[in-house]
């Protein structure tokens, strides 16, 4: 990894790793890379911040650099969530009801949106 920065378990024991180099890597339970969001979904992060993984095993990463949040489903092309009002996204976490927290240091709060 190259400057790892946020964490989150992912579906069947894996989890996921945000680079501060712009890059977003899936890992499996054995600690075996499975797959680069830019390589797998043609994206280009800016600075990649904070991740999570909803029920659905979508994964949801925040841009500090681009101000949005992106979610890449298992199948399927990625999916801009929050496009605007976001300072300088950090953390991000996701319920079982389908809201989306994100900690914005940009402004000093947490913003919630429902998705």
């Amino acid at each position: 990894l190259l400057g790892p920065r946020y964490i989150s378990p992912a579906p069947h024991g894996g989890f996921v790793v945000s680079e501060e180099c712009g890059d977003v890597k899936v890992f499996m339970s054995s600690r075996k890379l499975l797959c680069s969001l830019s390589s797998k979904y043609g994206h280009r992060f800016g600075n990649p911040a904070g991740v999570c993984v909803d029920v659905d095993g979508s994964i949801l990463v925040a841009d500090e650099q681009r101000r949005t949040v992106h979610l890449f489903p298992e199948r399927g092309a990625p999916v801009c969530l929050v496009s605007a009002g976001l300072r300088r996204p950090a953390g991000v976490a996701c319920s079982s009801f389908g809201h989306l927290f994100v900690a914005d240091a940009g402004e000093n709060c947490v913003k919630v949106f429902k998705y």
